[in-house]
């Protein structure tokens, strides 16, 4: 199996019902961590300029709004934001699928609450459509350790890379000392120190 590397130029970002009814169900990470690795994704694709796209389903329900610091950080995104009603698969909304599509990258990488629901589906439905996927598992999480060890088992079996914030991160940025890679270090080292 050969390696390339997701960089700017190459890969796109799907963050999933990051949402705070949703948010709130997780338990198999630390809620403030779950929420830090996501902002520090939002905010990294935001400096090397990575094509995102977000979704969320049923905000006016449990799963509530989407995490507001996503419109902070990521404006545009936000506001062009999928808003499924009720279905499980993010691929199976032609919205969201026609979106992820649209960023042309063939590497993408997904982050999502819950990584038992909400990730896996799109996940391998993406692997099966031909695209490369990293899922940064602790960007996600699911309402318990076992379910969410289930879900990652499965994705790794079925062809998903999984990493982790940090180490997205680092392969993203390729080189911190370029004016990007600067920025960056800097929004990690304030996330590691919040």
């Amino acid at each position: 199996m050969s390696y390339e590397k997701f960089s700017a130029g190459n890969a796109a970002m799907l963050l999933i019902d990051h949402q705070v009814g949703t948010m709130s169900w997780v338990k198999s990470i630390p809620l403030e961590e779950l929420k830090r690795n996501t902002l520090l994704l939002a905010k990294t694709a935001r400096i090397l300029k990575l094509p995102v796209v977000l979704t969320s389903s049923m905000e006016d329900h449990a799963q509530g709004p989407l995490l507001s610091e996503l419109g902070q950080i990521l404006p545009d995104a936000f506001a062009a934001r999928i808003r499924r009603v009720g279905i499980v698969n993010a691929m199976d909304d032609e919205n969201f699928a026609a979106a992820v599509k649209a960023t042309g990258r063939k590497k993408l990488i997904i982050a999502g609450v819950t990584n038992d629901v909400c990730t896996v589906f799109p996940a391998l439905s993406l692997v099966r459509e031909g695209f490369e996927v990293q899922v940064v598992a602790d960007a996600g999480g699911s309402p318990s350790r076992i379910g969410d060890g289930m879900a990652l088992r499965r994705m790794e079996h079925g062809g998903v890379t999984l990493t982790s914030t940090n180490q997205l991160v680092a392969e993203l940025v390729g080189n911190w000392t370029t004016p990007e890679g600067t920025q960056v270090v800097q929004v990690v080292m304030e996330a590691l120190q919040a």
